[in-house]
């Protein structure tokens, strides 16, 4: 964490919000109007107690209750703010803070898969899927092997023989 009056490097990539990778319970589901029932996050399965981490650089904005859940939200940069609930805060608002900073514990109360940490995310008041700021292993392919001919410049794949080309 940098020391007070510094700043972190802000824009870095995000990373789950619980170690170790927690399963996903309940997935985002976007209504097509913000006035119809939806989910507006993803729930992560978790233990109670278990420390919540900021899931990219910010600063805190919000640490407090919401219709009788603790609740600790982030700006990032983009116009991206992440919720984190039901969480204990531990850290106080205009903390700036960088990924992987614990932010506070997660709580029970978060039905109907509680203890779990709802995480949200929303970028210029629009919901956004939150496992969509994770960077995924990326896909590489790797060479063939054994009788199959290769073409140069086709990276290792003979798209004619398997196309049928």
């Amino acid at each position: 964490m940098p020391a007070a009056g510094g700043s972190p490097a802000l824009g870095g990539d995000f990373a789950w919000p619980l170690r170790p990778r927690p399963g996903v319970v309940r997935a985002f589901d976007k209504p097509e109007h913000d006035w119809l029932p939806g989910h507006r996050g993803v729930d992560l399965a978790g233990d109670r107690g278990q420390v919540v981490l900021a899931a990219g650089d910010g600063i805190v904005v919000f640490a407090g209750i919401v219709a009788d859940k603790p609740v600790v939200s982030i700006d990032h940069p983009g116009g991206l703010r992440t919720t984190y609930e039901p969480v204990t805060a531990a850290i106080p608002v205009g903390r700036r803070l960088t990924r992987g900073t614990p932010i506070g514990l997660l709580e029970a109360g978060h039905p109907p898969c509680s203890p779990c940490l709802h995480w949200g995310a929303r970028r210029d008041g629009e919901y956004v899927d939150p496992l969509g700021l994770l960077h995924r292993t990326p896909i590489r392919l790797k060479p063939l092997t054994g009788d199959i001919p290769v073409r140069p410049g086709r990276m290792g794949v003979n798209f004619e023989t398997e196309r049928g080309w």
